[in-house]
């Protein structure tokens, strides 16, 4: 599946993108609202976890392709592994190199995700959710018409790390539809 926008494409994640997704895992500016910066092995491992999960549920998070650039980041639909007040569920979520980050490109491949969600997957609801010190992400949230629901505390984390408290974040089906002026099962993803 591959999802084309004005200026990018979002499409599934290859084995040969570990080097451009290492570049985003490993750099503590990206990852400064995460626990860490993860050491190549690790992005490793995560980008065989996300190609697994394109492979077995058809969607995943993908590779945001700029023409010219190559692979400048990673956005997209994931079943959410662990437990909170809001699972079972699927988020949306995105990482941007910092060369590409504030040019729209996160909300231009998110809406991608989101309408690829919503149409072809039949989603219901989608989630997301950050630390409430990035307020970049949690602002590109409610841009993308996604509504606060409340806080809670990221069971991966512990208890006293400065990230574990997290923001969530929530669309329906039928709001997305709604602000788009779309009738029930007019929403299309795009191949």
């Amino acid at each position: 599946m591959h999802l084309h926008g004005p200026r990018l494409t979002l499409r599934p994640l290859a084995p040969s993108d570990a080097e451009a997704v290492f570049a985003l895992n490993g750099d503590p500016a990206v990852m400064r609202h995460f626990a860490a910066p993860m050491t190549r092995e690790e992005s490793d491992a995560w980008v065989a976890r996300l190609i697994a999960h394109q492979r077995d549920r058809g969607y995943s998070f993908g590779a945001v392709e700029l023409p010219g650039a190559g692979c400048i980041g990673v956005v997209g639909l994931l079943e959410i592994p662990w437990q909170a007040p809001f699972t079972p569920a699927v988020e949306i979520g995105w990482r941007i190199a910092p060369a590409y980050q504030r040019q729209g490109f996160a909300e231009e491949a998110a809406r991608l995700a989101l309408a690829h969600g919503f149409g072809r997957l039949g989603l219901e609801r989608i989630v997301a959710f950050t630390p409430p010190v990035n307020e970049p992400s949690w602002r590109l949230m409610e841009r993308l018409g996604m509504r606060r629901q409340g806080e809670f505390d990221h069971p991966r984390l512990p208890k006293d790390h400065r990230l574990r408290r997290h923001l969530w974040y929530r669309v329906t089906r039928p709001d997305w539809l709604a602000v788009r002026g779309l009738a029930e099962g007019g929403a299309q993803g795009t191949d």
